[in-house]
């Protein structure tokens, strides 16, 4: 058991578990004053649901099993039972380690947690409270922890072994899967009101940097700690972080002040976490020039997604978690199998620019789309029996939809004192 390790290893996990208050501050200041409040709820109730099913059964099928089922870990982590008992069986916690077991296990499900955070973002001012949360307690057993395993189970997981796929951070189990997730619910719940004739607009900047910085904070500890070391990667993926997140804020901008006249605080902030998003499965597999590329081509991908896509097929992702997350996500993913340094990849087989061979750009092509397959497909079934449940509606009223979530759904408002005009 190495102290330095541990001590990195807990200081990861604490600072990925920040990344969830980070985000309800995003996505808070993106929301309407009417909204804030149930935007910010739908956020903090994520921590609450994955703490659970993460304890009670999500650890144990992404990585219980003995490795062999490529599609699913087993039931023999149920209630984290085995791994306290061997704490307690031996005063370094688990052996074979260079830090206790019982760390990963917060650190994964720190994941988890913001994972299914992001999906929030596509339902935002008009999903019932009591079918969202239904929707992710099932989505935090169904979903996440089967792809956790495709993904980063080892030797014998589909994803990761069979097809050959890098995912050095969560860009398919934690990007990928949750915009996607976020796009197919925005889908099921149906359109606000005044999509499409009304222009919304955030109701707080200072509360989008202040989750922006936070999220860049917290991302840190998400791809440093993926080293699972306090080592050369961990720092290589620190600074792949820094610089990638650096030119999205600077091609967010550009695009901006090209297309829209003026950058933005707003467009700075998303650019950021555009820049994160990308760098996410690759933060140490590639080299830093590299990194700025990851940056710079992603940010004006992820733009005219939310700009022209959107409103072109006319879905109503209201916190744009598809056009940043998911659409960042496959950006980075493929970029990974064209730059990945050979001496830094998990495989056999390194980047297109550096061997000339298609191969892991292929596999990390095949890897978005089984996750795109799984993830979507087991979405809609959930979505059509939790709107089944909540008799065959997944929204508020319109009379609650017009009021504001805040008071309609949770009784409260986030600024009493106000009396203008939403």
């Amino acid at each position: 058991m190495e102290s330095g390790t541990t001590a990195f290893m807990l200081v990861s996990t604490m600072l990925v578990l920040l990344m969830t208050p980070g985000l309800a501050f995003f996505y808070g200041g993106l929301s309407r004053r009417k909204n804030v409040g149930n935007t910010m709820v739908m956020v903090f109730s994520s921590i609450g649901i994955v703490a659970l099913t993460w304890t009670i059964c999500g650890f144990s099928f992404a990585y219980g099993g003995d490795g062999l089922n490529p599609f699913f870990g087993g039931f023999d982590q149920l209630l984290l039972l085995p791994s306290t008992s061997e704490l307690f069986a031996a005063s370094e916690g688990l052996s074979n380690a260079s830090y206790p077991g019982l760390v990963d296990i917060a650190f994964q499900m720190a994941f988890c947690m913001i994972t299914t955070a992001i999906i929030t973002g596509g339902v935002a001012g008009r999903m019932k409270f009591g079918a969202l949360i239904v929707f992710l307690l099932a989505w935090t057993v169904l979903v996440y922890p089967p792809l956790a395993h495709m993904v980063w189970g080892g030797e014998g997981s589909f994803i990761g072994d069979k097809i050959g796929a890098l995912d050095f951070a969560g860009g398919d189990v934690v990007h990928i899967s949750s915009g996607l997730t976020a796009l197919v619910l925005c889908i099921l719940v149906g359109r606000r009101r005044e999509f499409g004739a009304l222009s919304y607009r955030p109701h707080n900047v200072p509360f989008i940097a202040l989750g922006a910085a936070l999220l860049w904070f917290g991302w840190f500890g998400f791809n440093s700690g993926s080293a699972f070391a306090a080592d050369g990667i961990a720092a290589l993926a620190l600074l792949n972080t820094v610089c990638a997140s650096g030119a999205g804020v600077v091609s967010w901008m550009i695009v901006e002040r090209i297309f829209a006249s003026k950058p933005t605080l707003v467009g700075a902030c998303t650019g950021l976490v555009a820049g994160l998003v990308a760098i996410t499965p690759a933060a140490g597999f590639v080299e830093p020039w590299t990194a700025l590329l990851f940056g710079l081509i992603v940010s004006p991908i992820c733009y005219f997604a939310i700009a022209y896509l959107k409103p072109k097929l006319g879905y109503d992702d209201a916190l744009d978690a598809f056009g940043c997350h998911c659409v960042g996500g496959i950006v980075g993913g493929l970029l990974t199998g064209i730059f990945c340094v050979p001496e830094l990849s998990w495989t056999e087989f390194g980047g297109l620019v550096y061997t000339g061979d298609p191969t892991l750009l292929g596999a990390q092509a095949l890897g978005i789309i089984v996750t795109i397959a799984f993830v979507g497909a087991i979405d809609i079934v959930i979505g059509i029996v939790v709107k089944l449940a909540f008799r065959g509606s997944l929204r508020v009223t319109n009379e609650s939809e017009a009021l504001g979530l805040d008071v309609s759904e949770h009784g409260e408002s986030a600024y009493p004192a106000y009396v203008g005009l939403d």
